[in-house]
């Protein structure tokens, strides 16, 4: 009879620790998968504009530095990439530094367009040049090859170094647009570069050399050329005597959302128009 007492109880013991177990494993266990990655918890791919990057890397920096969670990648490309990146959805932002075509907008019907800021585009030449002043039309007869000589226009008698961006740029095709127009198209003689900083380094190391740069990348080591009497500053390009001024665009595939719109938004603020000021452009709100 104790005998059987006794195996009762290591039954029930048995039962009991294997029912502590089990209750065990199943409060370990996650009930629910983990959540989908929201807005706070986020990577945005922005490509396109070179004029643009450098300017969308220290809005992004400030970004991050508030929404830890979210992560912002820059890369160039130059502004037909950013449109096509945007209106295909390879990349959820693009940036262009032009305004946008017609013929782009009808093959990306869906597409966003958000201006940032507006730069300036200036004239700029070698220290070797005694010109400081150009019309519009002079301009224009420069970048073509109709005026190839300085004392054609009142400097010296030194061939004319034409420097220009290579076909894609953003920066080229507003100053395509802004001051060639539809008939004169850029010398084929003209020595192209990928970049606004390789435009700078090489008219201000290329004596007699003149050619065209975003306001953001003017420094001392070129020499400005006013336009009609107007010199290429911020407040004459914001106040519209400076005649060659383009939009910097951001473009999304459709109205942005979450972290792409919270990064939208962020630049359009107070603290990122600041940003836009302090890198040498003009603010639009």
């Amino acid at each position: 009879m104790i005998s059987t007492r006794k195996s009762i109880l290591l039954i029930v013991s048995v039962l009991l620790v294997a029912a502590l177990t089990a209750a065990c494993t199943a409060t370990s266990t996650p009930s629910a998968p983990v959540s989908e990655p929201t807005a706070e918890n986020a990577t945005v791919s922005v490509s396109g504009s070179t004029t643009v990057q450098p300017l969308a890397e220290k809005l992004a920096e400030a970004f991050m530095t508030e929404n830890t969670g979210i992560r912002i990648d820059v890369q160039g490309g130059g502004s037909s990439v950013g449109v096509k990146a945007a209106g295909q959805g390879t990349s959820d932002i693009g940036m262009a530094s032009r305004e946008i075509k017609e013929s782009e907008l009808a093959e990306f019907p869906k597409l966003n367009v958000v201006v940032i800021a507006r730069d300036g585009i200036a004239i700029v030449a070698n220290a070797d040049v005694t010109v400081s002043d150009l019309t519009v039309e002079q301009v224009r007869d420069i970048f073509s090859g109709k005026i190839t000589n300085w004392k054609d226009l009142g400097g010296e008698d030194q061939n004319i170094i034409v420097v220009s961006r290579e076909e894609g740029s953003g920066t080229r095709g507003a100053f395509e647009e802004m001051v060639m127009g539809e008939d004169a198209l850029i010398a084929a003689t003209a020595i192209l570069q990928p970049s606004n900083g390789s435009i700078r380094t090489t008219v201000s190391t290329t004596p007699y050399s003149v050619g065209y740069l975003s306001f953001g990348y003017l420094d001392e080591t070129v020499k400005k050329i006013s336009i009609g009497g107007v010199a290429p500053t911020e407040p004459n390009a914001a106040d519209g005597t400076y005649p060659i001024v383009r939009p910097l665009n951001m473009l999304t595939n459709g109205e942005p959302t979450g972290a792409v719109k919270a990064f939208l938004d962020f630049i359009l603020s107070d603290a990122g128009q600041k940003l836009v000021v302090e890198d040498g452009y003009i603010p639009v709100k």
